[in-house]
């Protein structure tokens, strides 16, 4: 672990009353006792949208907002909306 991110990490537990060697022990245990990682593995930026999910977001906005016709088509049950899908190639 290089310093600034022990520093960084330092600074949190110690924020919370744990030291460095009392996290990774309550790691260490959980990872026993619950049999997987205690926590969420993330990336940075993982939880930001790409590219087509902000497109999708800003016409769902504008669709909203009635700039732009929503043109969606709307079903009652699964099956018509199979059939739409497999009619336009969709599917």
């Amino acid at each position: 672990m290089d310093e600034q991110l022990r520093q960084a990490v330092t600074a949190q537990l110690q924020a919370v009353g744990l030291t460095l060697n009392a996290y990774f022990v309550l790691a260490a245990k959980q990872l026993v006792i619950q049999d997987r990682i205690p926590f969420a593995v993330l990336t940075p930026g993982e939880n930001e949208p790409n590219a087509v999910t902000r497109r999708a977001m800003v016409v769902i906005e504008a669709k909203e907002l009635g700039l732009i016709p929503d043109d969606s088509p709307v079903f009652t049950d699964v099956a018509a909306m199979m059939a739409y899908l497999d009619q336009n190639g969709e599917f």
